[in-house]
């Protein structure tokens, strides 16, 4: 049974969400989410310049004149969340912590989908696969998937990117389209990127916040990691200290655009400290550009 806290940011997540899908994803989605493959619809005469190879010879065969196969481009299509419900996900310095956002997020985008006729799954992870919801497309679903983002109770508080996608990868043998959304505090998960980018088509989608890009400027101050439970005490006043820390996030950082780079994914920069819709915006009217080139 939902606690009534639980119950209110669904409702409240739902009603921002079919609104942000009908007055400024509408038709976005479609647009630049497109199926994967043909599918058969009719058969009609030949006119030159037509295509030999989708020539019907049964048909021909029967009327004594050329006849060619009519496709249609499959719209509808698997789409797949990604989430990582690692415990650093409870962290956030504003009004909103990362796994909040990670379900505002996955709400419009599967609402999106729904829209277009998709079909919506999860597949929520830490260190292992802690939940994996079929898709489905229906209104009911979706609020599910969005009650166990901020809701289940995971088993483990680590994350492993590599081993989320290697049990993807297994689960969905046709192309799909995922979303894999983390806040990536993870390393050696490249070889599995690039393998998951070629057999679907993958959209990588960061969640930051704003103070953990900073840290204070003196003072010792006692450290705890959400995921092993390690405290530590910091002498901020250190520049040595300070020093490495920054080297030691930009690292990360870089090695991050880099495999992003490299795997040739999508990628979604969200923090907390600002609105969502503005990166999702920039990243449908970016993706349609590609969409139409490619065309």
């Amino acid at each position: 049974m939902l606690n009534s806290e639980i119950l209110s940011k669904i409702k409240k997540i739902e009603l921002r969400s079919k609104k942000l899908v009908d007055d400024v994803f509408s038709g976005k989605y479609h647009s630049v989410f497109k199926g994967h493959g043909l599918e058969f619809s009719e058969v009609r005469e030949y006119a030159p310049g037509d295509d030999i190879r989708r020539i019907s010879w049964s048909v021909t065969a029967r009327r004594d004149r050329a006849y060619i196969k009519k496709y249609d481009e499959e719209r509808e299509q698997t789409v797949m969340f990604v989430i990582d419900l690692s415990a650093s996900g409870h962290f956030g310095s504003k009004n909103i912590t990362k796994n909040e956002l990670i379900a505002e997020l996955t709400s419009v985008l599967a609402f999106s989908a729904l829209k277009n006729n998709d079909r919506a799954g999860l597949l929520a992870f830490t260190d292992i696969v802690e939940k994996y919801i079929k898709p489905k497309k229906n209104k009911k679903h979706i609020l599910k998937l969005i009650d166990i983002i901020l809701s289940y109770k995971p088993q483990n508080k680590q994350t492993n990117i590599e081993n989320a996608l290697r049990y993807l990868n297994k689960l969905c043998k046709r192309k799909a389209l995922v979303f894999l959304i983390s806040d990536f505090q993870d390393k050696n998960f490249d070889k599995l990127l690039k393998v998951t980018s070629k057999k679907h088509d993958l959209v990588c989608v960061k969640i930051s916040d704003p103070k953990e890009q900073e840290i204070p400027k003196k003072g010792i101050f006692t450290l705890e990691d959400a995921e092993t439970g390690l405290c530590i005490d910091v002498d901020f006043s250190s520049k040595d200290i300070q020093n490495e820390y920054y080297k030691n996030f930009q690292e990360h950082n870089s090695y991050l655009n880099n495999i992003f780079k490299t795997s040739k994914s999508d990628v979604i920069d969200i923090s907390t400290d600002k609105p969502y819709i503005l990166e999702l915006i920039k990243f449908f009217k970016n993706r349609e550009t590609k969409v139409i080139k490619h065309y």
